[in-house]
């Protein structure tokens, strides 16, 4: 349940971000969704089977760094805005994941 709290959050976080850039002052929602992602992989994924999720993030960061949803008329430029907002979140919890696996590793 808290998984499903933390990235509902996250999506409303990113939407506002996107569709309202720096509404919130000093920067805090982008901090916010990063820290919100952190949270995310670190409660809900495994760090040794993080596949799917390292790849979703990924092709997530891609997407957004084309810029390909701004082809879309009309909507597409703030549906690219969010998935931008989004993918911080979603690079917050690669970066918990990654940690995470170096912990293990170095734990033994």
């Amino acid at each position: 349940m808290e998984n499903r709290i933390i990235f509902g959050l996250g999506a409303l976080a990113a939407i506002i971000e996107g569709l309202m850039p720096g509404m919130v002052p000093m920067g805090l929602l982008p901090l916010l969704l990063v820290i919100l992602g952190l949270a995310y992989a670190v409660m809900s994924l495994d760090a040794e089977d993080s596949t799917m999720f390292v790849a979703v993030a990924i092709g997530l960061g891609a997407a957004a760094g084309a810029d390909v949803l701004s082809n879309i008329h009309v909507v597409g430029t703030y549906l690219d805005a969010i998935a931008d907002q989004l993918v911080l979140m979603y690079y917050g919890g690669v970066v918990a994941i990654v940690a995470t696996r170096v912990y293990t590793r170095i734990k033994g």
